[in-house]
């Protein structure tokens, strides 16, 4: 998989199971949002077939909803929440007979499911990192996707607001039977919800359990030159050695 000059990676074999929690996680220039824009429609593998649904991907596939990595948001916006949300309404549907009324509704359904109906009227711009993602998610969840694609949704949030999300998203994985994808490069505050994980790295890909994958054998085998995994005295993570890992919790 990759571009017509450079392989990203190659060699992989995975599936995702309907309602399943999966982190992708690896390196920068792995891969991870090249496996996202792949799912979106957005690029072809250059080899082997990948299914979505059952059939090939394609561009606006309203059963899924996605979250980009970068939102560019500043103090200046002064589009209220619940406008971004109903946003996403229109946008999952075509032609005559939908109201703005039924666009209300389903934005304000979808706030309320993350959390946040009391920001529906509330500029983007005023709003905190952790806001804004429950804002991003609610737009993605509007047109009730059967799959959820986050791209690094964890970026720029402290501990607290981060492992917040990560409850929010499992609740919503677990009582929509969404299959959800997110990409992070700390697997830490994930790990106890975590389904599986796809892991990327040295153009190879490993996935399955978190207690299979993350494992100084199986990422040695994947980087090509070893690997230990650790635990910190809070029981988090820290992979040690690694290309472009050395040290870094996780990434």
């Amino acid at each position: 998989m990759g571009y017509p000059d450079k392989v990203v990676w190659r060699d992989a074999t995975f599936e995702v199971e309907q309602g399943e929690f999966v982190a992708v996680i690896g390196p920068n220039g792995a891969g991870k949002t090249t496996l996202f824009r792949m799912l979106l429609g957005l690029r072809r593998p250059q080899g082997g077939s990948l299914a979505v649904f059952g059939g090939s991907p394609h561009r606006g596939n309203s059963r899924i909803g996605y979250v980009p990595q970068r939102h560019t948001i500043d103090h200046e916006t002064h589009i209220e929440c619940e406008s971004l949300v109903r946003m996403g309404v229109s946008g999952t549907r075509w032609g005559p007979g939908f109201s703005l009324r039924e666009e209300r509704e389903a934005a304000r359904a979808s706030l309320e499911a993350v959390g946040a109906s009391e920001l529906a009227h509330e500029c983007l711009g005023t709003l905190s990192g952790g806001e804004l993602q429950r804002i991003f998610l609610a737009e993605a969840l509007v047109g009730n996707p059967e799959m959820l694609l986050l791209d690094e949704p964890l970026s720029n949030l402290d501990l607290r607001r981060s492992r917040e999300l990560v409850d929010l998203v499992d609740r919503l994985t677990r009582s929509r039977r969404v299959t959800t994808l997110l990409v992070a490069h700390d697997i830490n505050p994930l790990i106890q919800c975590l389904d599986k994980v796809i892991y990327m790295a040295n153009g190879r890909v490993a996935t399955g359990a978190p207690e299979n994958v993350l494992t100084s054998k199986s990422l040695t085998a994947l980087y090509g030159v070893p690997v230990e995994v650790l635990r910190d005295s809070r029981n988090n993570l820290v992979i040690v050695g690694g290309e472009e890992s050395r040290g870094a919790e996780a990434e």
